[in-house]
């Protein structure tokens, strides 16, 4: 599975979207070009500005570092002279004996064999640049050379190599940690967790690579860049797109990938990221290629199609075409595919790509089975299924390699546990001879003084039952007071409508009114029955959590998706009054709480606001995004309440009854509830009325906290 190697919501209406996006690329791709330009210009000013100083000498440092520096940022547009000062480089650190100079150069000059396909002359290039810079002061260039040698195991299929690699790395990187919690340390301890998190992405072993993806988030929470956060969302939504593609994906994965890639590309485009940026905009194609939503996947193939136009990356080409032959087969435009194949194929034998070949090769079988040419459709099928052979083979022996090379490091690192351990348990027991000696000398002190502790043990012992009986007093007592409240609320307002529907159902069973008189009396009955029906879910729901206990589940919780099912269920009610209800809260309203509590709440103040809001009113449900919270507004056009009703309106031991304005009748237990289940779910409850304005309820909620390509 194709990611992104990483190197040391797009909202706009349907119409016009798709030209929009297009001119806003153009204008990133020029913004971005201009600034390119505009810092290799400054580059190539500095280095003629320094050699035209009368005493110039090619091997001053900073003249070998500009080189340096040039090459790297030629590296996706001019490889060639970006190869040409890297060689440079080399040659005139290697004449200083600079080493950094030396070590720098050789990484470049390894990037670029790798670019090229090159995989054993990149890897003898980082080795020989790894060599000479584990002898430095410099520590930070150390990791940046493991990182690409790793990945450029994982480019030539040894996994097992780029999985030690990567271990080592991060070893030494937590070993430098412990003296020293760097923001840059901490960088390089996310690329290198997130490559290992793609090492087990490619062997489908999703499980793991999440799990190592959920430690690159927390590290990157932690580090605060918005660009490193971006980088990890773009790979981690190719992998739930992988992930969802399989037998055990879910609708669910896809909607996570599209989630993670439309973060990821608002941050590439307010940034100017371009190379993230086309492999984002990928990456959506792929997306909605796998949900067969083949319009809009061509849409985004051709969006990164655009920005590579003018990017020297081949690896990253192969995965755009090969998605963008796949769509146009699915549109039965098969000439497009069998290009775009075909490119992709080039590509891919010319960088050893084995797995870009054989996608190009299944493409290519079917267009040419299409259109009838069955002898050059046999011929592809045959090296697809090849190299699909030698792919399962190696897949099964790769990912029996990553196990065994995990194990192997763990058990390395716990024979290393082990073995100081027991250089601690010996110098442990001579400190344990020292303290023995100190413990014969002062035991005369606390046999003195130890009737004293008993005797204070002895008070502390009556202290604490004295506590413990005045606590089961108090709790005692407020049992007590729940068994009142509850007898009261069923005896006063559920047996009395209870009564009324028994007698007049007595009264029509033994005639002495008629079915006309009954059916009259329907709306009635049928307005007795919701509210004892909305009694008794309050009653249960705040009986439970008073005489057991609830337990608050909080997860994820989108608002907007409760308002709306209870604006379903409270519509009939409603239209009876005449009342408009609005759902005016954003998109994406999600909060960190239980959605089954904060569904009673909701329902209990929208049930209220129904009820004090005369007809022709209206009944508004708002949010405001705080920092760490959401603030949620149920504001009517009621008949509002004086300041004595609104200061007992959360007391949990009122129990008040009070009647609408079609003398709708109520308990008071909904808003004690409402407040017992925010204040559970860490947020507070208030409100604000005017008599004969209406009244806004308040209450908070905290928001979700959030905290994937290679890493370098």
């Amino acid at each position: 599975m194709p990611l992104k190697p990483v190197l040391f919501p797009y909202a706009l209406p349907f119409w016009g979207k798709k030209k929009v996006i297009s001119f806003l690329i153009a204008l990133l791709w020029a913004s971005f070009s201009f600034a390119q330009n505009a810092k290799v210009e400054q580059l190539r000013d500095s280095l003629k500005q320094l050699r035209a100083q009368p005493a110039f000498s090619e091997k001053d440092t900073t003249h070998i570092d500009l080189i340096n520096e040039l090459a790297v940022n030629l590296r996706y547009f001019d490889v060639e002279e970006a190869y040409e000062l890297a060689q440079k480089g080399l040659k005139l650190s290697r004449e200083a004996d600079y080493g950094l100079g030396e070590a720098t150069a050789l990484l470049r000059i390894g990037d670029y064999y790798s670019d090229m396909g090159q995989s054993d002359d990149a890897i003898k290039n980082f080795e020989a640049a790894l060599e000479i810079a584990d002898g430095l002061d410099d520590e930070m260039i150390p990791f940046r050379i493991i990182n690409n040698l790793a990945s450029e195991h994982t480019y030539k299929g040894d996994f097992a190599e780029a999985l030690s690699d990567y271990l080592h790395g991060v070893e030494r990187v937590n070993t430098l940690l412990e003296t020293k919690r760097d923001k840059e340390i901490l960088v390089i301890l996310s690329i290198m967790n997130e490559n290992i998190a793609n090492l087990f992405a490619s062997q489908k072993d999703y499980e793991q690579s999440l799990k190592y993806y959920e430690k690159v988030r927390r590290i990157n929470a932690e580090i605060g860049e918005a660009i490193i956060m971006a980088e990890t969302n773009s790979n981690l939504a190719s992998v739930y797109a992988e992930k969802g593609d399989t037998d055990g994906g879910t609708e669910k994965d896809f909607e996570y990938a599209m989630f993670h890639v439309n973060s990821s590309i608002k941050t590439f485009e307010k940034e100017k990221i371009m190379d993230w940026l086309a492999y984002a905009y990928e990456v959506k194609g792929k997306i909605h290629l796998k949900q067969e939503n083949f319009k809009w996947a061509l849409h985004w193939y051709k969006q990164s199609e655009t920005i590579h136009a003018d990017l020297e990356d081949d690896r990253g080409k192969i995965d755009l075409y090969n998605g963008l032959a796949e769509t146009y087969l699915a549109q039965n435009k098969d000439s497009l595919a069998k290009k775009y194949a075909l490119d992709a194929y080039a590509i891919s034998n010319r960088i050893n790509d084995a797995e870009g070949t054989q996608e190009c090769a299944r493409t290519l079988y079917r267009v040419h089975k299409n259109s009838g040419d069955h002898l050059t459709a046999l011929e592809y099928l045959e090296l697809y299924q090849k190299l699909s052979s030698n792919i399962y083979r190696n897949e099964n022996k790769k990912s029996l390699v990553l196990i065994k090379t995990q194990s192997e490091y763990n058990d390395q690192i716990k024979a290393e546990k082990e073995a100081n351990e027991k250089a601690l348990a010996k110098r442990d027991l001579y400190v344990w001879i020292s303290i023995s000696i100190f413990l014969a000398l002062i035991l005369v002190i606390f046999l003195i003084q130890r009737n004293q502790k008993i005797q204070k043990r002895l008070n502390g012992v009556l202290n604490a039952k004295k506590d413990l009986l005045e606590k089961r007093e108090s709790e005692l007592k407020e049992n007590n007071e729940t068994k009142t409240k509850l007898f009261s609320i069923i005896g006063h307002d559920l047996r009395g409508p209870i009564g009324a529907l028994q007698g007049l159902l007595n009264m029509f069973s033994e005639g002495e009114i008629t079915k006309k008189e009954f059916m009259d009396f329907l709306p009635k009955l049928r307005g007795d029955v919701d509210h004892i029906y909305f009694t008794l879910n309050n009653l249960l729901s705040w009986g439970h959590s008073q005489l057991n206990g609830s337990v608050t589940k909080p997860s994820v919780t989108a608002l907007e998706t409760i308002v709306e099912e209870n604006i379903n269920l409270l519509t009939e009610q409603a239209q009876s009054k005449s009342i408009r209800i609005v759902n005016d809260l954003p998109d994406n309203t999600h909060t960190w709480a239980d959605a089954n509590q904060i569904d009673i709440v909701i329902r209990n103040l929208m049930s209220n606001a129904l009820k004090f809001t005369p007809e022709n009113g209206m009944i508004k449900i708002s949010g405001e995004e705080y920092s760490g919270h959401w603030q949620i507004s149920v504001r009517d056009t009621g008949v509002g309440m004086d300041q004595t009703t609104v200061d007992m309106l959360f007391d949990k031991n009122s129990n008040v009854t009070t009647y609408g304005t079609n003398n709708e009748k109520g308990t008071g237990l909904g808003l004690s509830l409402c407040k017992e289940m925010v204040e559970k779910n860490k947020g507070k409850i208030w409100v604000e009325s005017t008599l004969r304005k209406g009244s806004t309820f308040h209450f908070t909620l905290p928001k979700i906290k959030q905290s994937y390509p290679k890493a370098s």
